[in-house]
Protein backbone atom coordinates (compact mmCIF):
# COMPACT_ATOMS: atom_id res chain seq x y z
CA UNK A 1 0.00 0.00 0.00
CA UNK A 2 1.78 3.50 -1.08
CA UNK A 3 1.13 7.03 0.23
CA UNK A 4 -0.14 8.32 -3.97
CA UNK A 5 -3.31 6.71 -2.79
CA UNK A 6 -3.80 8.28 0.34
CA UNK A 7 -5.35 11.41 -1.74
CA UNK A 8 -8.44 9.15 -2.75
CA UNK A 9 -9.79 8.89 0.62
CA UNK A 10 -12.00 11.60 1.28
CA UNK A 11 -14.66 10.10 3.08
CA UNK A 12 -15.89 7.88 5.88
CA UNK A 13 -16.76 5.25 3.14
CA UNK A 14 -13.64 5.53 1.48
CA UNK A 15 -11.47 5.26 5.25
CA UNK A 16 -13.72 2.18 6.14
CA UNK A 17 -12.45 0.46 2.43
CA UNK A 18 -8.53 1.63 3.69
CA UNK A 19 -8.73 -0.40 6.55
CA UNK A 20 -10.38 -3.23 5.06
CA UNK A 21 -7.36 -3.07 2.72
CA UNK A 22 -5.35 -2.28 5.18
CA UNK A 23 -6.35 -5.68 7.85
CA UNK A 24 -5.98 -7.83 4.95
CA UNK A 25 -2.57 -6.60 3.84
CA UNK A 26 -1.30 -7.93 7.52
CA UNK A 27 -2.51 -11.57 6.31
CA UNK A 28 -1.49 -11.42 2.89
CA UNK A 29 1.78 -9.61 3.14
CA UNK A 30 3.10 -9.54 6.46
CA UNK A 31 6.69 -9.54 5.28
CA UNK A 32 5.68 -5.68 4.62
CA UNK A 33 4.80 -4.88 8.60
CA UNK A 34 7.47 -4.06 11.20
CA UNK A 35 5.10 -4.00 13.78
CA UNK A 36 2.76 -7.01 13.65
CA UNK A 37 2.06 -7.29 17.11
CA UNK A 38 -0.92 -4.51 18.64
CA UNK A 39 1.89 -3.34 21.16
CA UNK A 40 4.45 -2.15 19.26
CA UNK A 41 1.96 -0.94 16.22
CA UNK A 42 0.28 1.24 19.15
CA UNK A 43 3.23 2.43 20.17
CA UNK A 44 4.61 2.85 16.56
CA UNK A 45 1.27 4.99 15.83
CA UNK A 46 1.93 7.00 19.36
CA UNK A 47 5.56 8.00 18.27
CA UNK A 48 4.57 8.86 14.72
CA UNK A 49 1.41 11.00 15.77
CA UNK A 50 3.53 13.07 18.51
CA UNK A 51 6.11 13.83 15.71
CA UNK A 52 4.10 14.39 13.19
CA UNK A 53 4.89 18.36 12.50
CA UNK A 54 8.20 17.18 11.79
CA UNK A 55 6.84 14.49 9.31
CA UNK A 56 4.90 17.18 7.52
CA UNK A 57 7.95 19.76 7.48
CA UNK A 58 10.15 16.96 5.59
CA UNK A 59 7.69 15.36 3.54
CA UNK A 60 6.04 18.88 2.60
CA UNK A 61 2.70 17.31 3.31
CA UNK A 62 1.23 20.03 5.11
CA UNK A 63 -2.19 18.07 4.95
CA UNK A 64 -1.43 15.97 7.95
CA UNK A 65 -1.29 19.02 10.05
CA UNK A 66 -5.69 19.09 9.60
CA UNK A 67 -6.51 15.56 10.37
CA UNK A 68 -8.94 14.71 7.74
CA UNK A 69 -9.43 10.41 6.65
CA UNK A 70 -6.89 10.30 4.56
CA UNK A 71 -4.79 11.81 7.26
CA UNK A 72 -6.34 8.48 9.92
CA UNK A 73 -5.53 6.31 6.87
CA UNK A 74 -1.79 7.61 6.74
CA UNK A 75 -1.23 7.12 10.39
CA UNK A 76 -2.51 3.72 10.24
CA UNK A 77 0.06 2.85 7.34
CA UNK A 78 2.75 4.59 9.19
CA UNK A 79 2.25 2.98 12.53
CA UNK A 80 2.67 -0.78 10.81
CA UNK A 81 6.58 0.27 9.86
CA UNK A 82 7.23 3.04 12.31
CA UNK A 83 9.73 2.51 14.83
Amino acid sequence: MSFEKFGEINTKEDFVDFVGTFREELFTNPEAWENLDLERFLAAMENWIRSIDIYAKNSSDIDVVSPSWSTFAKILCASKVYE
